[in-house]
């Protein structure tokens, strides 16, 4: 039975590895050309328009000829910021509603690699689990996980389209890592240490070495 489960199971984890790559490289292909013709177009009537009512205004009754072409081209050049920010905003939106959905459909195989990822953990010594955790620890909360973080928010602004905050950067790098931690020791402290108390001695004799 587990056999017949593992073959699924194991697509399962490629495909959700895969999707979020998959996803932004055929969206960002299919929705570029498509904002770009409507983000340009829209813009370039709107400041277009305007343009003319300024002229008749002080009675002008045409504008230059070739005005429509040069405020066209000024438009795309001053807005490549905007669609950028458009484009990644939606491309991520799209991948993170089919990435919830595979999720949602996907709860039995996602109980199968649980139960694998379990058993595979329970299954090593003491000393060898002691050393995972506390390489996940330092690797997440150390003392140079701090300019990891800030990497990984970054990166998130800058898939996302948005402007750098660095106050928000700033924010998240102080605060993230000690909330993180804090929910570490407390699984340590107390999911652990009822699970395995001679894990949790071989571990903090490791962390104060």
């Amino acid at each position: 039975m587990k056999k017949k489960k593992a073959l699924p199971s194991l697509l399962y984890l490629v495909f959700i590895v895969l999707l979020p790559w998959g996803v932004s490289s055929s969206f960002n292909k299919c929705l570029e050309l498509w904002i770009k013709n409507w983000w340009n177009t829209r813009q370039s009537e709107t400041l277009l328009d305007e343009m003319i009512k300024g002229k008749l205004k002080t009675h002008v009754q045409k504008p230059p000829i070739g005005i429509h072409k040069e405020i066209i081209q000024w438009v795309k050049i001053n807005n490549e910021d905007h669609l950028h920010t458009i484009l990644h905003f939606s491309t991520n939106i799209i991948c993170l509603a089919i990435l919830s959905g595979s999720f949602f459909l996907g709860k039995e195989e996602l109980v199968i690699l649980n139960s694998w990822v379990q058993e595979f953990f329970y299954n090593l010594n003491d000393s060898i689990k002691a050393f995972f955790i506390l390489l996940v620890t330092d690797f997440f909360v150390g003392f140079h996980s701090t300019r990891g973080w800030e990497l990984v928010i970054r990166w998130v602004y800058n898939d996302f389209g948005w402007a750098p905050n660095e106050l928000i950067f700033t924010i998240f790098v102080c605060s993230f890592p000690v909330i993180l931690d804090t929910c570490l020791k407390f699984w340590v402290f107390f999911c652990l240490n009822r699970l395995s108390p001679s894990l949790v001695v071989i571990y903090h004799s490791i962390s104060e070495a």
